[in-house]
């Protein structure tokens, strides 16, 4: 799938099939598993069917692949239980196919505000899983970051940019440990 507009402009799925060789995409645990948190809607929040996570296998220049997009129009990109735990495992399967002889890369698709203050301590110790992950898959193989829009990185996740081997920004991109002063998630500030 190809697309016309910016990379910045893309939504985490759009971005997923543009990294992928053309038909080689394959969505695990996609919108229609109905895999979400079981948190958000005890508390008002309307909930979404993937939890704002793409998980995509395929091949990026006929290797084997697999790119994990962050939602940052869900929740400001915010990290929970579901979202995390679908992140951390996908790492953990990459390591486990480059152990079993499958050279498996990553490229993760950061654009998130850190932990899902909804999800607190559930969402922080997922972000603890993701960081054991790439420091387990980095023994295999490089794991790459981007961080493309206007929604940047922050919080856990900017220790999660950090660890990547390789880490891509645009001019767009914004990447530090807390959000400044009156940052809205979703906002162009």
């Amino acid at each position: 799938m190809r697309n016309d507009r910016s990379f910045i402009e893309l939504r985490a799925r759009e971005r997923a099939h543009a990294l992928l060789d053309d038909g080689s995409y394959r969505e695990l645990l996609d919108p229609f598993d109905g895999i979400m948190s079981p948190w958000l809607g005890a508390q008002g929040i309307v909930p979404q069917s993937d939890d704002g996570m793409v998980v995509a296998k395929g091949t990026i220049n006929g290797q084997p692949a697999v790119v994990i997009a962050i939602e940052g129009t869900f929740q400001g990109g915010s990290m929970g239980e579901v979202s995390g735990a679908k992140m951390a495992a996908a790492l953990e399967l990459a390591a486990e196919d480059n152990r079993n002889g499958i050279p498996t890369q990553a490229v993760l698709c950061l654009e998130t505000g850190g932990v899902r203050l909804q999800e607190a301590n559930l969402g922080l110790a997922a972000i603890a899983d993701i960081h054991a992950a790439i420091v387990d898959l980095r023994r295999y193989t490089p794991v790459v970051g981007i961080i493309a829009g206007t929604v940047g990185c922050f919080g856990g996740m900017s220790i999660a940019a950090a660890l990547c081997s390789y880490l891509i920004v645009t001019r767009e991109a914004r990447l530090r440990s807390q959000r400044p002063a009156g940052y809205r998630a979703g906002s162009r500030h």
